[in-house]
């Protein structure tokens, strides 16, 4: 008795629906900033650094307090961690507000568990700092080293956060308010979603109002003044806009065997030789009959597909006009062929040019 292989197929028949501005675009030049730093983590039980860079992190910190080593004397301490920064500044971010920071270690540290970070700068990518960073850190992961050299650890020790942990010291600079313009950018660049939000916010607001310069941006006529500027962006941005369909594509997973098929994709005439198997998917003539209501019914067609499935005559599978991809997977997945197979023939057919459709693998 053949073995029948569990194989997952979705099909993806998404209607067109309408979503809000603000979750499908954003506003040019309003955006995140990357801040980084280095620092030092003190107050470690034990799971410090044993390395160059940090000893000679510690003693330039020890020598800012007043304290100066010996000749030769090296500052070392299992209690001390040489630790990475990292934060994300909001826009619009103002001196004094608070950002949480990600602490990292760069060195052979067990875990920060406990630790506190001195205070840091935090610097963007032009090298000006923007915020300053100190706090407890919060750890989520647990590590212990047996006398034996056994370890064991859950989660990751040695990556913790300070909540609220570093202040702003400086404002990004924004075009926000500079011109009589603002641009909208598409999260996903598509030519007739970028023409619905022009024409929904010329309708509106008045025809000139908004301009479509390509797949990603629409460019609006905006008020200079900044009050009036917000009040006008929260408008736009509550408006709901229909999106343009996706475009044809299979999305396969090679690990799990999930294959993932789009709405459109449509198969093209061709044969595919693999494996054992025979596959012939045929149109048959459509069935006259009734539409089902009892009266003023209407004579309709009604579309019929045969399937025949071969193990032993062959090794063609052979796609006639009008076969969809959802009869391809069925008949392969009905004799029980492994998810592999229906990934070959896919990327067969697409190789040849018989699929409409884009074809990624994760």
């Amino acid at each position: 008795m053949k073995h029948i292989v569990a194989f997952f197929f979705v099909l993806l028949s998404l209607s067109v629906q309408a979503e809000r501005l603000k979750d499908i675009a954003s506003v040019q030049g309003v955006r995140d900033n990357q801040l980084f730093g280095y620092g030092l983590v003190i107050g470690l039980n034990g799971t410090g650094d044993s390395t160059a860079f940090t000893d000679q992190s510690f003693a330039s910190m020890l020598s800012k307090f007043g304290v100066t080593l010996p000749e030769g004397v090296n500052a070392t301490s299992k209690n001390v961690a040489a630790v990475s920064l990292t934060a994300t500044l909001p826009p619009f971010s103002k001196p004094g507000q608070k950002i949480d920071v990600t602490v990292s270690s760069v060195g052979n540290s067990s875990g920060l568990r406990g630790g506190t970070l001195l205070l840091s700068t935090l610097k963007g990518a032009d090298g000006a700092v923007y915020a300053i960073a100190q706090g407890n850190l919060v750890v989520g992961g647990l590590g212990t080293n047996g006398a034996d050299g056994s370890r064991s650890s859950l989660n990751i020790p040695t990556v913790g956060r300070i909540p609220n942990g570093a202040s702003v010291e400086r404002a990004v600079p924004s075009s926000f308010n500079a011109g009589d313009t603002l641009t909208f950018n598409l999260n996903r660049p598509d030519f007739t979603t970028a023409r619905q939000v022009s024409e929904k916010i010329n309708g509106l607001l008045g025809p000139g109002v908004a301009k479509t310069l390509d797949a990603t941006s629409i460019r609006v006529t905006a008020p200079r003044d900044p009050s009036q500027r917000v009040t006008f962006l929260s408008i736009l941005e509550n408006l709901e806009v229909e999106l343009g369909e996706e475009r044809a594509r299979i999305v396969i997973n090679s690990r799990t065997g999930t294959i993932i098929i789009g709405q459109h994709v449509k198969v093209s005439p061709a044969a595919v030789t693999h494996g054992s198997l025979t596959v012939t998917i045929n149109e048959i003539p459509p069935v006259v009959g009734q539409d089902g209501t009892v009266t003023g019914g209407q004579t309709i067609l009604a579309p019929r597909a045969g399937l025949e499935i071969d193990e032993t005559s062959g090794h063609m599978f052979v796609f006639d006009p009008g076969a969809s991809l959802n009869d391809i997977v069925r008949a392969v997945n009905q004799v029980g062929a492994a998810p592999g197979d229906v990934m070959a023939i896919l990327e067969g057919l697409k190789q040849a040019g018989a699929i409409n459709a884009d074809l990624v693998v994760i």
